[in-house]
């Protein structure tokens, strides 16, 4: 017998996919129940509110969420436009929290901090995919109560976790007690964060576009605060992928980025060190010590830990899950995202029949979907939602048709330890993911890559 009848399909973070989801599922005539741990919906973006992304405003929104929107007379924003983060909030995500179609399905200041079956640890198989799903809760009130639902679309995301310092996945020796002189991911250097950076000495760790970004606003507030001492690790042997394609990029944006951290570096106002695998910090009372691999040291107020994000699998212990053992991403979708072996590789449409689990109606969606890979893409996550709310809905034929229109234009062009990152037009008409390089279709970047390991930064 089947007990999860008309319970609550749970969703887990009301960032864009997540919002997606929900708008997804009340089309289908599902309830859906979406946890937030922060206090507003999209509150990981609101850390980089001050941060542009590389694609245009087209390929941010999902067309569930703008059905309910426009019925409002909501405007949507100039298709061509590039966003920045807080624009994503405040034009999109803070007006479909806002409609009472979601509003009254979603709980803020609400972590989740595991899943399970009802009555069954992972080890038991009886009735299992026919028992509900039990979300337990930390609200906002200090209570921790548990909820019943039918399914779990996990959107969580990984801004969360970021990936240590160190090189083996490991956090450098010394990397905990150092910790207060470590700025979060994304500081706004030359706003709501000046004070931690202006005349001071900086060390930026990452080889990705979040490092980009940091250098060239640490660049700007030196400017004006010519104290300021920029400096930049990273472990290869070259900033090649970070400099990019330049003015061939298949995206405009992030050519301009790159090439202008290349005429920074060029000019001397900032001071890059390749080949510097980080061993160990040592925090002084005038700052920080971090000490190479092959011994090197450099000395730093404050370091800028542009290393990548993890997803945090600790909440899903009691559920059977199939990860790639790389990246720990879905299994059949690891091997194609796996920024070891597919630096120039594609991802084509996928959704529910790649997604799933042994743990049926259970999913991982959006960046989260993408363990530690780097390259993700908003408009990929809006497709993965509609298909596994499709095949939680029963329609199949719709859970397993995937497709994706995209821009059709750019060069191959890699960088950031990502994918070619070619705009150019995907299709697929089954659910079968299959590799590919700079010859296939390319999804627009708006996902996160920041190169050390794994990135969540793909913004500009």
């Amino acid at each position: 017998m089947d007990t999860t009848k008309n319970l609550p399909v749970a969703i887990i973070g009301a960032g864009p996919v997540g919002l997606a989801a929900a708008a997804h599922l009340l089309e289908r005539g599902l309830e859906p129940l979406i946890f937030e741990a922060g206090t507003t919906a999209g509150a990981a973006i609101e850390h980089w509110r001050h941060i542009r992304l590389f694609s245009p405003w087209q390929f941010n929104l999902d067309a569930a969420a703008l059905r309910l929107l426009e019925r409002t007379g909501w405007e949507s924003p100039r298709p061509t436009a590039l966003p920045y983060g807080g624009e994503l909030i405040d034009n999109y995500l803070a007006p479909l929290a806002a409609l009472p179609e979601i509003a009254t399905r979603l709980q803020t200041g609400a972590r989740v901090i595991a899943v399970t079956r009802q009555g069954l640890d992972k080890t038991h198989v009886r009735d299992r995919g026919t028992t509900p799903f039990v979300v337990r809760v930390e609200h906002q009130d200090g209570e921790t109560r548990d909820h019943t639902v039918a399914a779990v679309i996990d959107a969580s995301g990984t801004w969360s976790r970021r990936n240590p310092l160190g090189t083996s996945g490991l956090a450098a020796i010394g990397e905990d007690a150092a910790a207060d002189r470590i700025s979060a991911p994304l500081p706004d250097v030359t706003g709501r964060d000046r004070a931690s950076f202006a005349g001071r000495r900086v060390l930026v760790v990452g080889a990705g576009h979040s490092a980009a970004n940091t250098l060239i606003s640490l660049a700007d507030l030196a400017k004006d605060e010519p104290d300021t001492r920029i400096r930049w690790a990273v472990r290869g042997d070259s900033a090649a992928k970070v400099y990019g394609g330049g003015d061939a990029d298949g995206l405009p944006a992030r050519g301009q980025l790159g090439g202008r951290v290349r005429r920074l570096v060029e000019a001397g106002k900032i001071e890059l060190h390749t080949n510097f695998g980080i061993a160990s910090l040592k925090a002084l009372d005038s700052g920080v010590t971090v000490e190479a691999v092959d011994g090197r040291t450099l000395d730093a107020d404050v370091v800028v830990p542009c290393t990548g994000f993890r997803p945090d699998l600790e909440i899903l212990r009691e559920l059977r899950l199939n990860l790639d053992p790389a990246v720990e991403a879905p299994v059949e979708l690891g091997p194609l995202i796996d920024p070891e072996f597919h630096s120039c590789g594609t991802v084509p449409p996928h959704g529910a029949k790649v997604l799933a689990h042994p743990d049926k109606d259970f999913y991982i969606v959006g960046m989260k979907s993408y363990g530690r890979a780097p390259t993700f893409l908003l408009a990929t996550g809006y497709e993965q939602v509609r298909s596994v709310v499709a095949a939680l809905a029963g329609d199949r034929e719709a859970a397993d048709t995937v497709h994706l229109e995209l821009p059709e234009t750019g060069v191959c062009s890699t960088d950031a330890g990502t994918s070619c990152d070619v705009p150019a037009s995907a299709a697929a008409t089954t659910d079968t993911v299959e590799a590919g390089c700079c010859g296939t279709p390319e999804p627009v970047l708006v996902g996160f890559p920041t190169g050390l390991t794994h990135g969540r930064s793909g913004i500009s």
